[in-house]
């Protein structure tokens, strides 16, 4: 979706552009710089509409024309949405395509009737950010930002918005779907409660703006905390605690914030604030206007501004608030300084004979602090010292953490009652979990709330030491077992097997793979030569074999499969079960048996079996491992295993070379995507292969293991074992998979569609079939122009 593709106007909709040449617009660009519902009335300018978005940009966007009707249902006095949305679903509704607003009106009438409070100044915003978070069809945060830029370096391209076109039934559908709310928010009421858990409560003065959880920095660091086994107790407790917490993370002034719209009109004012229109009136009329305050005036918002603080943290370390109470007291610290939304700087002390500073940034720095105590049984004397000091930063919000046992002291009390116009927040610790915040607000303590940790559940799975092989820079991005396309199958392999009518191999990177032949195939012109063979699915990785010997497989009566192998160098016969892992193993050197012997399944066992030679040793597959020398040979076992060497033979020309190493990604001169020099390339119709490139690449990727990151945001994830993984930055072009095999044509695929070469498409698909051509124009095209128009 384009810039213009968002603002986009509709014949016979509920919204539409307008002009009001009494308003000039503040980039500069005057036309189309109102909204309005047709036939009933305003609903906002356009720059307080584009202060809206920018507020939301970090959830990302809403769908614009539900974004509107909610804007005009939180306005005072007489509104009309119902007549509008009734109209334009009327309007729509042709042939099979049939809407009914009832659910929306019924939504937009709980904003309607929503207490004042929640629909104005800053409480306004984190309605619109409770109301469309996570909604259905929003553009995506970093899409929102570039639009944003966009609007305004070229303002004027709304113009082309403004010229209205028919709506197709994906445009109402998505705005209404965007407005049917009711089983997220039932009631009035609901509405009020998540706005409560959004907003910091009246009564505290505290004014919290709703960001988006982008803190990925300390998202990183708990997760670390959490990896390190000294550590790990209070790294685990800090996200419980976030999510609990009602402590305001950012205070603002609100200053002078009108509603804007309709709404930002007033009946008082400055002269030279009134609209143009006014002056055009009678002077009796005019006169007569500004008497009665009839006359309008318009009242440019001001933004609310942030008050600049910084929180002090002070942590009892003496010998009562050891063990469990510490490590809740260095996790209350950690979850007030890395909170997603703290803007706020934060200095930590240490309060034990003295206050010590201490930093919390690092775990080398969490891990050394957890280990300080002091000997001193109370830090009263510390608390009160660090009060008598002059502290003269602008302003500054005190925290005291200890343990609720300190609380009972007669000296802690007194410093605590004597500073608590500066002490601002009082959190206290039990032993069994317990958490309770208290704030002194107007020389009362208050209690927030309290907060009840499961420690045993929290604490159950602590992680082994770390390995020296943690220490590398970055992590691989995590792989899934398969995609829903095949892998190519490799061309080195161990060995092959046929089980009961199903191919299955077992791959030089010990891997357990199942395959397909066949001669169905929907494209023979472009196709012919992977008529007969297909890629393979993984059934099971890192399994626990030598590539030596030979090999059976089949299933028990749990259907699990269990892979025999015969080394006759060791005279050993083993058995693995690939789901439980389960082992056993038995020396056979008694047994004398030939190198010339084959191991093979037949009739629920496993055999060693030669041609010329009558004797056969029968292997269980139930159980423990046991071998039974049989000397009389079923003739059915020589001519089954004769019709499976021919059938399995056919797979032996079945795998294709894979490009596995990966090192440089990018765009060629040419605009075509180039992987570790090879460029993905259409050579004819409804193809798509690699070769090998022989063009200047303008536009790299950067590497972080194996992901592959472009300036625009977009990634491509690599996979050694043959597949690529796309996701583009616009979040309109869907998630999609490439082969990377160098030789032969490629396919491309969605989790829904599925376009190229057969050999990659599954047995049993429900991917629906489309041409090559198309799919490369919806997906890998729009992928690589998403990037260059980042660049230009």
């Amino acid at each position: 979706m384009e810039l213009k593709a968002y603002f986009q106007s509709y014949e016979n909709y509920f919204w539409e552009w307008r002009t009001d040449e009494d308003v000039p617009g503040d980039s500069g660009y005057h036309d189309n710089n109102l909204l309005s519902i047709p036939g009933v009335g305003a609903i906002a300018y356009r720059p307080y509409i584009m202060e809206i978005l920018k507020e939301l940009q970090p959830q990302g966007w809403p769908s614009f024309g539900a974004l509107l009707m909610v804007l005009y249902a939180m306005q005072e006095g007489y509104t009309d949405f119902a007549g509008p949305l009734k109209s334009t679903t009327e309007f729509y509704s042709i042939g099979n395509f049939e809407f009914n607003a009832k659910r929306e009106i019924e939504f937009l009438d709980k904003i309607k009737s929503l207490p004042n409070v929640y629909k104005q100044k800053q409480n306004r915003i984190v309605l619109l950010q409770i109301l469309f978070q996570n909604g259905h069809n929003r553009i995506s945060s970093g899409t929102a930002e570039n639009y944003i830029r966009i609007y305004y370096k070229r303002p004027q391209e709304l113009s082309a918005s403004a010229e209205k076109q028919h709506a197709g039934p994906s445009v109402l559908n998505r705005d209404l779907n965007a407005l049917d709310l009711n089983e997220r928010f039932p009631t009035v009421q609901s509405i009020i409660d998540a706005m409560k858990g959004f907003v910091e409560e009246p009564e505290l003065n505290d004014d919290v703006l709703q960001e988006e959880t982008t803190a990925d920095s300390g998202k990183d660091f708990i997760k670390e905390l959490i990896e390190e086994p000294k550590t790990f107790q209070v790294g685990s407790l800090i996200k419980r605690i976030w999510s609990g917490l009602k402590i305001p993370m950012r205070h603002l002034s609100p200053g002078e914030q009108p509603i804007g719209g309709i709404s930002d009109m007033t009946n008082k004012g400055d002269f030279h604030r009134m609209l143009l229109s006014e002056f055009a009136n009678d002077d009796e009329v005019f006169m007569n206007r500004v008497a009665n305050n009839e006359a309008l005036y318009i009242q440019r918002e001001i933004p609310p501004e942030e008050n600049i603080f910084e929180r002090i943290l002070l942590i009892d370390t003496s010998l009562r608030n050891w063990g469990t109470p510490k490590v809740l007291a260095f996790a209350s610290a950690i979850a007030v300084i890395k909170h997603p939304k703290a803007h706020s700087e934060c200095k930590v002390f240490a309060l034990g004979q003295a206050g010590v500073p201490v930093s919390l940034d690092k775990v080398e720095d969490v891990v050394e602090n957890l280990n300080q105590v002091s000997p001193v049984l109370e830090v009263s004397e510390a608390l009160e010292t660090f009060f008598n000091e002059q502290h003269t930063e602008k302003d500054i919000e005190v925290f005291f953490i200890t343990h609720q046992e300190n609380m009972a002291d007669e000296k802690v009390q007194r410093v605590v009652h004597q500073n608590r116009d500066r002490l601002k927040f009082l959190v206290t610790t039990t032993s069994d979990g317990e958490i309770n915040f208290y704030k002194h607000h107007q020389g009362a303590r208050k209690h927030i709330q309290k907060i009840k940790l499961p420690l045993q559940e929290l604490w159950a799975n602590p992680p082994k030491q770390k390995q020296k092989s943690d220490h590398t820079n970055g992590k691989k991005t995590e792989l899934p077992q398969n995609y829903p396309i095949l892998f190519p199958t490799p061309v080195n392999k161990i060995t092959q097997f046929l089980y009961e009518g199903e191919f299955f191999i077992l791959s030089s990177k010990k891997q357990l793979l199942k395959t397909y032949l066949s001669d169905n195939y929907y494209d023979r012109h472009s196709y012919d030569y992977y008529k007969t063979y297909h890629g393979c699915e993984v059934l099971f990785e890192d399994i626990s074999v030598k590539p030596r010997g030979k090999f059976a497989l089949a299933k028990n009566k749990q259907q699990h499969f269990i892979i025999c192998q015969y080394q006759h160098d060791k005279k050993l016969i083993s058995k693995l079960n690939l789901n439980t892992k389960e082992y056993s193993e038995q020396n056979v050197t008694g047994l004398h048996i030939p190198e010339s012997y084959e191991l093979i399944y037949f009739g629920k066992s496993f055999y060693l079996h030669q041609t010329d030679h009558s004797t056969l040793y029968k292997i269980n597959i139930e159980g423990n491992i046991s071998v039974e020398m049989i000397s009389t040979k079923d003739k059915e076992i020589e001519k089954n295993n004769t019709k499976a060497e021919a059938e399995v033979a056919k797979l032996n020309r079945s795998g294709l070379k894979i490009i596995n190493s990966f090192n440089k990604i990018g765009i060629n001169k040419y605009e075509n995507l180039v992987i570790s020099g090879h460029e993905l390339y259409s050579a004819s119709e409804n193809t798509l292969d690699f070769s090998k490139n022989k063009y200047d690449i303008k536009i790299f990727a950067e590497q972080n293991k194996n992901k592959f990151t472009f300036p625009d945001g977009s990634e491509i994830i690599t996979d050694s074992r043959g597949i690529l993984t796309f996701r583009s930055s616009n979040k309109s072009i869907e998630e999609f998979f490439i082969p990377s095999t160098a030789n032969g044509f490629l396919s491309l695929a969605t989790y829904t569609e599925f376009g190229g070469s057969e050999y990659y498409l599954p047995e049993h698909s429900l991917l629906k079939v489309k041409t090559m051509d198309e799919m490369c124009d919806r997906f890998l095209k729009a992928f690589i122009e998403q990037i260059l128009d980042y660049g230009a």
